[in-house]
């Protein structure tokens, strides 16, 4: 008789009650199991890259963590060494850049640990091969009188980091200028990350810190376009110029997370320039003046901005208030 496919192939008839004849018939059994079906090469492939993408999605989605490399643009100035200072300090991994280059406190411990580059901003190339590396980026470069306002010498006295603009330090050029380079470097790095192109843009997007000022925000509060155009000066009037054309530029860009902030006057108990009007415009703000903004330690401001390299979840516009709450998480 013809026997199925699978069956037993051998059979005999045992009684119970000898279990030496059971023993051996169990041993002689044959069973045929089914093969498991035979894959492709191209479906091997394809299971194994959907699998490597979906670990690599989950990757992205984290956030940044110590370790990672961030670069710091204006690494040397009043906010940008407090940033790199506490990078350091959290096990991050700093490059610091600016036209100078070096530790602006010789001998710290934790600036020396910053990875200090030269660095002109205003160059694409050289904006380029410092982002090439980095997982997040600050831009803290800033310049308060450029060289078109006539007062570029009081630099000196109100910049933290006491340093004069260069003959072509115009607010187009230190603001603007360098800020779209590091948003087209970074767009073109992430355009040409293969994740991106596989998930269509879907990889993790780039952190992106952005130091503008509270009068930006003008246009947004009563009052505030009425003081810019009837009271402000002509190269504030310039300096907000730029600084809006930046925010409109961080608003539109790809594979970037755009985080903003907007403190009104910056300080520290050393910096005495300013601390006689600190009191004039936090009181303004106490009282409701809509255009005027509470000032902001540096600290704090270092403090918000590392905190918002860290929580994918905080991106936009931080007002004082914001970059307060976010200090006390960081």
């Amino acid at each position: 008789s013809s026997r199925p496919s699978g069956d037993l192939v051998r059979r005999r008839t045992v009684s119970s009650r000898d279990p030496v004849a059971a023993t051996r018939s169990i041993s002689s059994l044959r069973i045929t199991l089914p093969s498991p079906p035979t894959e492709t090469p191209f479906a091997t492939m394809r299971r194994t890259l959907s699998l490597a993408l979906a670990l690599a999605l989950v990757a992205s989605s984290s956030a940044l963590a110590p370790g990672s490399r961030v670069a710091v643009f204006g690494g040397t100035g009043y906010v940008g060494s407090e940033v790199c200072s506490r990078l350091i300090s959290k096990g991050y991994a700093v490059t610091g850049a600016s036209r100078r280059g070096v530790n602006p406190k010789p001998g710290n411990e934790v600036l020396d640990k910053v990875d200090w580059t030269v660095c002109d901003a205003s160059d694409p190339a050289q904006v380029k091969r410092v982002v090439r590396d980095a997982d997040a980026v600050v831009h803290a470069v800033g310049l308060l009188f450029d060289v078109d306002s006539g007062l570029s010498n009081l630099n000196t006295v109100v910049s933290g980091s006491g340093s004069l603009p260069g003959e072509s330090s115009t607010y187009e050029v230190v603001t603007r200028r360098t800020m779209f380079n590091v948003i087209e470097a970074l767009e073109a790095k992430n355009g040409n990350n293969p994740l991106a192109k596989l998930t269509g843009g879907g990889a993790k997007e780039t952190p992106l810190c952005f130091v503008s000022c509270a009068e930006a925000g003008w246009p947004d509060v009563a009052g505030g376009t009425f003081v810019e155009e009837n009271l402000a000066p002509e190269w504030l009037r310039r300096y907000l110029v730029a600084k809006r054309a930046v925010e409109r530029r961080l608003n539109d860009s790809k594979g970037i997370r755009p985080v903003v902030y907007r403190p009104s006057l910056i300080w520290s108990w050393d910096k005495l320039d300013v601390l006689p009007v600190i009191p004039v415009f936090n009181v303004a703000s106490a009282v409701g003046v809509p255009f005027v903004d509470k000032t902001v330690k540096v600290g704090t401001l270092a403090d918000a901005i590392v905190r918002g390299l860290e929580d994918d979840e905080v991106r936009g516009v931080q007002r004082y208030m914001n970059m307060e709450q976010l200090a006390k998480t960081a």
